[in-house]
């Protein structure tokens, strides 16, 4: 960490846009403000990773960075270079990189323009494109002026790809790996005011600004900034040359709430329903130059923790226990004691309002209409991302007429962003005694926001804005989504209005009953039928999201635009199944050979070859008969067995030899499936290694016979080379056609492809040798080697040869 008096570095390149360069003016314009400030430079860099073409939530790459308070610019410098078989990647193709930036939570993306689950709420997020201007590494730059401070999230990917299905090891794959890097810069030493006291202060001539700092408790009501007294050089003035600013959570910023005092003697900034438990930040800008500026400043806030005490437990269903739910009075909290080095004078006409020499304390107003009794939730964790919050003598629970009912949700600092918060409200219609009534609900992060009694029923104040939930008569009953949501506390307002003929008003003596869940899933309804909901880690950071199939899309795979029909599905899985029965003719050609083992080899990968399939459909058209890891375990053995055997009873072996390159290979093979059952070499290996035995086998027959093994044309044309070709057209598709679209057909034929290519390819029957005549005597010992015809014709076993031995007196 390094620190040193403010001064900004640009991290940008040289290769960056005139909209980067605008932010650096920003950012410079900005150091100006605060150049009289004392600044600490940290700095954040991540492991590179590897990015992904986008399919779902599921196939980025997410981020997790923490920014620290009072921090005034944080500068993301992201950098991109590809690689291809451990060098540069100068030769893969250029895809643009998106990367998605939110504070809080993991941002909440939608880039294929799917449809949202009803009842969805969707936050904002920001989003850089980065293009390539190196042939392989390309940097971007995304600065955020005064960032909210706490957890920042980033999401990385890939354009869509076709979805091709490469055989791993085939080639060198191109790598796309992504680093983001974070520069922070933040103040330190920033003035703290109390709420109730006028402080005295003066903007120097050689500073431009004056930042302070206030901490807003619960249950405040109002916040209002007071300016008086201003002066320049001793001297009051009737225009005060001061502009005044206020922010929640981070320094303020040019569209930040103000109010301009050059026309106002007293200048007051009023900030309604603020945010609870925050930091809020107020800058003091001068328009005069090369001038001494003098004011007094001062916070005031409206506090309503006093009307927090339940005074009857029937009317809200809670027990006289339960007290203020939270918190006590900001009077209580910060007495003007706090403070011994004052000497303290007691107004007669307020006995609130007490002075000191350069410091006023006027305690806090109180403020009954603002803040109901919120009524707090039990938190019960069934396992991860999945949370009951239970009501105190609920689910079903009474909303009065003449007030607001107030809920608190906590959802705990990162473990409870990366699920989905459910809501439900439904209306028990016996309640409404014949009226028609509707109950609002208005959820707000940080603060409960009340609802008015009027028609408009909004969910929002000047500076935050909530999800609201009705309902009445006609539709009794709402849900409400928010995946990915802020960590802290959420407030849900209920208040029941009535429909008359001058609109919405409140209700008579009418008390609305109303059943409320809230919980926490690790994804939106478990992502349907056509989908998985999968938990992800990135670091120490858990969340989850769905993977859709059988071409369903969106964020909980309820979007089938392009959906695969029943009837399509049915038909995959079929073609997928059934092409399998090609091997029907192999198994009798074998058995008809008295290959046996062989026969037997592929009724194994038949049978599991199908169920395996039947078991790998995407949609509902799915039959499991065993675990899917196993039959995809034994498709594989059967598959790699079946070449393995084919081309070593092509090498024409003793049967011991046979059977033991037979035992030996299933076993090796076993073990490769284990490492690494997608690599090239579990396929490509053995394959290799039988065509050498069988090769080596035939080279010594042809040695040995003087003539091309087998000898007869007819062998070549008819048999070795249509098998051959058909095998090489399999093995074509496999690698280099096969795609996500594709998939059911090209795979069907790679099926019945490799099935007809065995039964061109197994050698026929070994006949029984024909017995010799024995040849004359002759004088003395002799043998005399007698060959089978038909072994000649490359039909029996070259091993098997007579030897008669005839010896003469």
């Amino acid at each position: 960490m390094l620190m040193f008096p403010a001064f900004f570095e640009s991290w940008t390149p040289s290769n960056l846009n005139s909209e980067h360069r605008l932010g650096q003016k920003r950012i410079f314009k900005l150091f100006l403000i605060f150049a009289d400030c004392l600044f600490v430079t940290d700095y954040f860099t991540r492991t590179p990773r590897k990015l992904n073409a986008f399919r779902s939530f599921a196939s980025v790459e997410l981020f997790h960075f923490n920014v620290p308070d009072d921090t005034v610019v944080a500068v993301w410098n992201l950098i991109t270079f590809k690689e291809q078989g451990g060098t540069f990647g100068d030769s893969c193709p250029d895809h643009n990189v998106t990367v998605y930036f939110r504070s809080g939570a993991p941002p909440v993306i939608n880039p294929l323009r799917t449809r949202f689950p009803h009842d969805t709420i969707v936050p904002g997020v920001f989003a850089v494109t980065l293009t390539w201007t190196l042939p392989n590494r390309t940097t971007g730059v995304f600065n955020v002026t005064s960032p909210l401070p706490g957890q920042w999230f980033l999401a990385a990917h890939l354009p869509k790809d076709e979805g091709k299905i490469s055989v791993k090891g085939l080639y060198e794959e191109c790598q796309y790996l992504f680093q983001p890097q974070l520069i922070v810069q933040r103040l330190i030493g920033i003035s703290v005011l109390y709420p109730g006291y006028f402080i005295d202060q003066m903007i120097p001539a050689h500073n431009r600004s004056v930042l302070y700092k206030v901490f807003i408790p619960n249950y405040i009501s109002q916040v209002k900034v007071q300016l008086a007294d201003c002066s320049t050089r001793n001297k009051s003035t009737e225009n005060c040359p001061l502009l005044l600013k206020i922010r929640a959570r981070a320094p303020p910023l040019h569209n930040s709430s103000s109010m301009d005092c050059q026309e106002q003697s007293i200048c007051e900034l009023d900030t309604a329903l603020p945010s609870w438990k925050q930091w809020y930040y107020i800058l003091v800008e001068r328009y005069l130059g090369n001038v001494d500026v003098y004011f007094r400043i001062r916070v005031q806030v409206k506090d309503c923790s006093k009307a927090t005490v339940l005074k009857g437990s029937s009317a809200f269903n809670m027990p006289q226990s339960f007290g203020t739910a939270v918190g006590v009075s900001l009077s209580e909290a910060l007495p003007p004691a706090g403070l011994p080095s004052l000497s303290w004078n007691v107004s007669e006409q307020n006995p609130f309002l007490l002075s000191g020499d350069s410091i006023a304390y006027l305690a806090p107003a109180s403020d009954t209409n603002k803040c109901w009794p919120i009524r707090p939730t039990l938190r019960n964790e069934l396992d991860t991302f999945s949370v009951h919050f239970y009501i105190f003598f609920g689910p079903n629970i009474s909303v009065p007429p003449d007030r607001a009912t107030v809920f608190a949700i906590n959802l705990m600092p990162v473990l409870d962003s990366g699920g989905v918060l459910n809501m439900e409200l439904r209306l028990n219609v016996s309640s409404m005694k014949g009226e028609n009534l509707t109950v609002f609900g208005c959820l707000n992060h940080g603060m409960p926001l009340p609802l008015p009694d009027n028609s408009t029923a909004k969910c929002e104040s000047e500076s935050i804005t909530g999800f609201i939930l009705s309902v009445n008569g006609t539709s009794n009953a709402t849900k409400l989504r928010i995946p990915y949501p802020q960590t802290g506390t959420w407030y849900l307002s209920l208040h029941s209005l009535c429909a008359t003929d001058h609109g919405l008003e409140a209700c008579s003596n009418v008390t609305a009953e109303v059943y409320l869940r809230s919980y926490l899933t690790p994804c939106i309804n478990d992502c349907g039928t056509y989908g998985q909901c999968k938990l992800l880690r990135t670091n120490n950071y858990l969340y989850a999201a769905c993977e859709c199939k059988a071409g369903w899309d969106g964020w909980g795979c309820t979007d089938n635009s392009e959906a695969y029909s029943y009837g399509f599905q049915l038909l995959s899985t079929l073609l997928l199944c059934l092409s399998n029965l090609m091997f029907v003719p192999p198994v009798a050609i074998a058995v008809r050979s008295h290959y046996l083992l062989e026969a037997s080899v592929y009724i194994f990968t038949m049978f599991f070859s199908t169920f395996y399939h039947a078991c790998d459909q995407p949609g509902i058209v799915v039959f499991c008969i065993m675990e899917y890891d196993v039959l995809q375990f034994c498709d594989f053995l059967g598959s790699l067995m079946s070449v393995w055997v084919t081309v070593i009873s092509m090498a024409r072996l003793k049967s011991i030899i046979k059977q033991v390159l037979y035992l030996l290979g299933a076993m090796l093979l076993s073990m490769a499936l284990q490492l690494d059952r997608h690599g090239l070499w579990n396929l490509l290996g053995p394959s290799l290694f039988a065509l050498g035995i069988m090769a080596i086998a035939w080279t010594v027959r042809t040695i040995r016979r003087r003539r091309c093994y087998p000898p007869t044309w007819k062998r070549w044309v008819f048999y070795l080379f249509p098998g051959t070709t058909i095998a090489t057209s399999a093995v074509a598709l496999y690698a280099f056609v096969e795609t996500e679209e594709n998939y059911f057909y090209i795979h069907s034929i790679w099926h019945m492809l490799i099935a007809g290519s065995v039964g061109f390819l197994l050698p026929p029957r070994a006949k029984p040798d024909a017995k010799v005549t024995p040849m004359q005597r002759r004088r003395g010992c002799g043998y005399q080697l007698c060959v089978n015809e038909h072994e000649e014709m490359g039909l029996v076993d070259s091993a098997v040869i007579t030897i008669n031995s005839i010896c003469t007196s």
